[in-house]
């Protein structure tokens, strides 16, 4: 089988890349640095089309996926982490039990009836359907909501931005695990005193959620990213993100290139 090479994007992740650059070296595998000329000047031939991996930016992730010819590349299949994609079968584990798939034009134009209709009649969480999150997810006043409090015509200008809508939860701790062919094998969490990641341990109980998780809800990839939340009183599914463009925080390094190299070789 052929060394996995590794991609990454200098300077996107600087915490989460010194440390992955690490593990690749320790395990001999080809290292470059992605740069946006190869965008325009080409791909360096030094680089194969089979056998690699990117971790970088969201944007250049979803790039890659949909232009480059890159095997597996950056398990950035958009369409494949829409929420609309995966809300559904996720409903047993999911931070919401009650949604609604809108656009951002529709939902400054209804916004009370919609919120009637959510049983969440004062405010509402709001956040794109696309995983490349054109706004960043937000909770509004019912009576506050337009398309100007959605960041339209500063982040993207199509009024039928895709949205999802829910009533408000209450998020307390939260957990990111990597999860490489239905198992997870690294995990982050958040340590409150020194406001810092540190490695979130396999056997925890968001662990074992994640692992359950990843084991029964349809892979939107074969590597990608489940964060855990707790929320008010229970451990739920906050999100799923692709891989190549997540922030891996104190996910185990040596953990993710192992796993991840295996897969890709």
């Amino acid at each position: 089988m052929p060394a996995t090479t590794w991609v990454l994007e200098p300077d996107v992740f600087p915490e989460t890349h010194a440390p992955l650059r690490t593990a690749i070296r320790r395990l001999g595998l080809p290292l470059y640095d992605w740069s946006d000329s190869w965008w325009s000047q080409g791909i360096p031939a030094a680089v194969p089309s089979a056998s690699v991996v990117f971790h970088g930016s969201l944007g250049n992730a979803a790039r890659i996926a949909e232009e480059l010819a890159w095997s597996p590349g950056s398990f950035c299949s958009v369409e494949q982490f829409h929420c609309s994609a995966w809300y559904e079968s996720a409903r047993p584990w999911l931070v919401h039990e009650h949604w609604r798939f809108t656009t951002a034009v529709e939902l400054a134009a209804h916004a009370s009836s919609i919120a009637q209709d959510l049983h969440s009649p004062d405010r509402l969480f709001i956040r794109p359907d696309s995983p490349l999150k054109p706004f960043s997810g937000r909770v509004l006043d019912v009576d506050q909501i337009s398309l100007a409090k959605l960041d339209h015509g500063f982040y993207y200008d199509d009024e039928s931005l895709p949205v999802v809508v829910a009533p408000v939860r209450t998020i307390g701790s939260e957990w990111r695990f990597v999860v490489v062919d239905r198992k997870v094998v690294a995990g982050s969490a958040y340590d409150a005193a020194s406001r810092k990641p540190i490695e979130a341990s396999l056997s925890s109980a968001a662990g074992e959620l994640a692992a359950e998780i990843a084991q029964t809800l349809p892979p939107p990839a074969a590597a990608y990213i489940i964060d855990i939340c707790e929320c008010e009183g229970a451990l739920r599914l906050l999100e799923l993100n692709p891989f190549g463009g997540a922030d891996l925080y104190a996910c185990n390094p040596e953990s993710i290139v192992r796993a991840i190299s295996e897969i890709a070789s």
